[in-house]
């Protein structure tokens, strides 16, 4: 190889992508290439695998070899034949490649230098021979060995028109590229024009390419140097475009900069002629600013915190897009009621008889906030409660909120958390980002005007996560009484005192909510309204509320007490009122019609008028069914309208004792059934059940209403008194109702919603009910009135139920059970 011709190696890079210190390399001329063509190369090579760099035929690279297994193989060679075989490695966060992470096309190098660095590290200049393809690796430690074999370059014939044309192109292509690139040296361009080699010209420049390490590979891959020469051309003229396109953009933005010059210089002219004619400057604006916040009741901190943004606002040009983000900032400081409270009304009497005339019943809540303002007026400083409110829809839960307000003489909030998805709804967002806002809580506290609302958070059981955050998770810092004191909001970047907020929450569900946030509130039960609250509450408030909506009055249209019953019981079906509002504004409806097109019509609302206008009544399937049929049980069941009686029914058929459970039931209720069965089977002679009919005998046991989703383990005594009812063909006692779990040992246990399964009992007409002892006490908090007319029978064993529900007397025509 000729040695005549050396250049620096920055002249010969279209990019800077070669470390100074590699000194010289020299450049190939068409004997060198002859002569490295001729050369052979050895069967066996040492892989040396390359990080983000390809190496191609002609072209001298500087690497530097930090891995143990690498400089040990560059020791070895440059004590040796100095030849090796280098590879591109296929991830360069493989540590220690193996067969199936290197390209198996490379390229022989000669080791031209190594220089030992201070670091540690091996600094190696290698010049690209011939390529190679790897056939099979022989040696894995300590480093890479592989039996290889030439790949053979395709040389176009001399003086082939097309591919002279291509050259031509590359080194056109080539000193544009330099001529655009600021970061290549103009002396790059010597060395293009100095290349007398083709082949080296094409691999000099494939390798200088900025491409990713695969692209570079597939031009490596190439065996025709006409093709290789092509695809190395089609790449050159995308980079190209690429920096003619960057090179605009620069020439652009510098233009852009030289307007908004002009544009200052303009504006500041204006700001001056409007100062002339008595316009508002910004400076003025600021100076207003700081006068606001001299009145302001703020902490230190915030104070030193305005002090510091407004002295960066003053700073900024107006022209600017920060400066209307730092105002907005600033404006939300100066707006926030900063320990500004409005005073509590402590005249207890006033706030019972604002409770008592918005809301009927609701006795716990209401005991509760009278509790705290009592507190409160001893005390006269008291974390406010956190107060969940938790039942049925259509109960009172969130209107509840603004008579809270009125009775304590407070601002009245209500931020809706139903289907919030977006942790930043609560927190806000940086106020880096474009069309930044501080979360809801500020929003809200900013817009009561008082830094003590009474804050409803309505539907807080239905906050949903998604990639956005927890929405629930931030609000354990906005409930929790020994956080809010200092509320974190990403916009407002200063803590925020929330204690003297009476938060109220509002949910349907307890089981939606995470445990950690409903830890954090007080949880009270709006239980659902009797028949007897919902005529009262119709008659004193939704009446005439409706009746006020559509330009009416009492005098108009009157409904009497039997018929407010009639439209609650037949026509809705329920917890709360909602329903009992829609009917009473169809009949209103139908009163102002009449009016308007002077018909008559009956002022006096009669059953007739009700079924003439709402139609016949359609709900009328929670009334007592006789007990004529073995097998058929009245069940009690909670609803999340309330309470309701269910019919649990069996019947046996030859077979042999398999159970079949229908009516759309859930797995515990299932489960429920399956223990009722073991249970008779274990205890089947007391009573009076022989094994043998239980093993010959297939049970059916279906729930009705099958379209409605059915579960819990409520049922479990209903359903053991239904199939022991069946195979003894005794009948059940009249007008009984029942509801309890059950265990394998016969054990009765309580159950919930007890107060609901009782006024649905009393509807249907029930006069006994069993129920576990340990249920006694829910029914002591019961008002007497709801519970005059039932028996109860409190009970632990499932004997002690067979011994009540079941008579001694066997149903007519009963069947003989062998």
């Amino acid at each position: 190889m000729s040695k005549t011709k050396f250049l620096n190696i920055d002249n010969l890079s279209l990019q800077n992508v070669i470390d100074e210190d590699a000194e010289l390399i020299p450049l190939m001329t068409p004997e060198d290439e002859e002569e490295m063509q001729k050369e052979e190369i050895p069967e066996i090579l040492p892989i040396l695998p390359l990080r983000n760099t390809v190496l191609f035929p002609g072209v001298v690279i500087p690497i530097t070899a930090g891995r143990a297994q690498s400089i040990k193989l560059i020791k070895e060679a440059n004590n040796g034949n100095k030849t090796i075989g280098v590879v591109a490695q296929k991830n360069e966060a493989t540590e220690n490649p193996g067969k199936d992470d290197i390209y198996m096309v490379g390229t022989v190098a000669r080791i031209l230098k190594v220089l030992k660095m201070p670091d540690g590290n091996t600094m190696v200049v290698l010049q690209g021979k011939k390529r190679f393809e790897i056939e099979n690796l022989t040696q894995e430690k300590p480093y890479l060995k592989a039996k290889v074999k030439e790949l053979a370059e395709k040389i176009p014939r001399k003086k082939e028109k097309e591919f002279i044309a291509i050259i031509d192109s590359v080194k056109d292509i080539s000193l544009r590229i330099i001529k655009e690139n600021p970061n290549i040296p103009t002396e790059a361009s010597f060395a293009i024009k100095n290349i007398q080699s083709d082949s080296f010209l094409v691999n000099f420049v494939s390798s200088n390419l900025n491409l990713d390490t695969a692209a570079k590979q597939e031009l490596l891959n190439i065996n025709s140097l006409k093709k290789r020469a092509l695809a190395t051309l089609k790449m050159m003229n995308k980079e190209l475009q690429r920096l003619e396109l960057s090179n605009d953009i620069q020439s652009k933005v510098r233009e852009d900069m030289d307007q908004q010059q002009r544009e200052y210089y303009l504006h500041q002219q204006m700001k001056t002629i409007q100062e002339e004619l008595g316009g508002v400057s910004h400076d003025e604006e600021i100076e207003e600013m700081r006068a606001v916040a001299k009145t302001k009741k703020w902490s230190k901190e915030v104070a030193e915190t305005f002090d510091k943004e407004i002295g960066r606002l003053q700073r900024m040009n107006p022209q600017v897009a920060e400066y209307s983000v730092q105002r907005n900032y600033l404006d939300l400081l100066l707006e926030l009621p900063w320990n500004e409270y409005s005073k509590d009304l402590f005249d207890l009497k006033r706030a019972q008889k604002i409770l008592d005339r918005d809301h009927y019943g609701l006795d716990d809540v209401k005991e509760r906030i009278i509790e705290h303002l009592a507190v409160l007026k001893l005390k006269g400083d008291m974390k406010s409660p956190i107060i969940c409110l938790y039942g049925p829809p259509g109960v009172g839960k969130t209107s509840l909120g603004k008579s809270v307000a009125e009775s304590l003489g407070r601002k009245y909030v209500r931020m809706s958390l139903g289907g919030l998805r977006d942790e930043a709804e609560i927190r806000g967002h940086r106020k880096t980002y474009i069309g930044a806002l501080p979360g809801r809580i500020i929003q809200s506290i900013k817009k009561s005007g008082t830094s003590n609302p009474v804050f409803v958070l309505d539907e807080i059981d239905k906050i949903a996560s998604s990639h956005s955050g927890d929405p629930s998770s931030a609000m354990l810092e906005v409930l929790d009484p020994e956080q809010n004191t200092d509320f974190y909001d990403n916009y407002l970047e200063i803590g925020y005192d929330l204690s003297k907020v009476m938060f109220i929450a509002t949910a349907n569900s307890l089981s939606t909510i995470p445990w950690a946030l409903r830890d954090r509130m007080e949880i009270i039960n709006v239980s659902s309204y009797t028949i007897e609250e919902k005529i009262e509450i119709a008659k004193r408030h939704l009446l005439p509320k409706i009746l006020k909506e559509h330009g009416l009055t009492s005098k108009h249209i009157k409904i009497g007490k039997v018929q407010l019953e009639k439209i609650a019981t037949g026509y809705t079906r329920e917890s709360g009122v909602r329903g009992l509002e829609k009917k009473l504004a169809k009949i209103v409806r139908y009163a102002a019609k009449s009016i308007a097109m002077e018909e008559e019509y009956n002022i006096k609302i009669s059953n007739q008028d009700i079924e003439k206008i709402l139609g016949p009544s359609h709900l009328e399937r929670d009334k007592y069914e006789n007990n004529e049929i073995a097998g058929v049980v009245t069940g009690l069941a909670w609803t999340s309208v309330g309470g309701d009686i269910l019919f649990i029914e069996s019947i046996i058929s030859k077979g042999k004792g398999a159970l079949s459970i229908t009516g759309n039931l859930g797995k515990v209720m299932k489960e429920s059934a399956t223990i009722a069965l073991e249970y008779i089977k274990a205890n089947c002679e007391d009573f009076g059940i022989k094994y043998e009919a239980l093993m010959c005998h297939n049970i059916h046991i279906h729930v009705p209403e099958g379209a409605t989703p059915k579960d819990g383990p409520s049922a479990g005594i209903t359903m053991l008194t239904s199939l022991v009812s069946s195979f003894t063909q005794r009948k059940v006692k009249a007008k009984l109702a029942m509801t309890g779990e059950i265990t394998l040992r016969g054990k009765v246990l309580p159950v919930g919603g007890i107060k609901e399964k009782i006024l649905a009992a009393k509807r249907a007409n029930i006069k006994e009910i069993i129920v576990c002892s340990e249920n006694k006490k829910d029914i002591e908090d019961i008002n007497e009135k709801y519970l005059k007319g039932l028996t109860f029978h409190y009970v632990k064993e499932m004997k002690e139920v067979i011994d009540i529900a079941l008579l001694k007397q066997k149903v007519k025509n009963a069947k003989k059970i062998d």
